[in-house]
């Protein structure tokens, strides 16, 4: 099975703990997550905060975020 962005988060935090301690939430919040198969989408700057970029709110979230980031050529065209 490959692992979602969710198990690399955790990966990169040491353990689904240690991404709850640096979220400030309870590690049952995060099994919840896995359980329902999507992080909140409030949650997913701060992993992505919390992973150093390694893990980003395009990884974690594509149907609300899109599946890459935006680049500037992107925003200058929408402005």
């Amino acid at each position: 099975m490959n692992p979602t962005a969710l198990d690399l988060a955790c990966d990169h935090a040491g353990s689904q703990l240690g991404l709850a301690r640096l979220l400030g939430i309870r590690s049952p919040s995060i099994s919840e997550w896995r359980r329902r198969g999507r992080v909140p989408a409030e949650r997913c700057a701060a992993i992505e905060a919390a992973t150093e970029g390694k893990v980003t709110r395009y990884d974690l979230r594509p149907d609300v975020f899109g599946s890459t980031a935006p680049t500037v050529t992107d925003a200058r065209e929408a402005g």
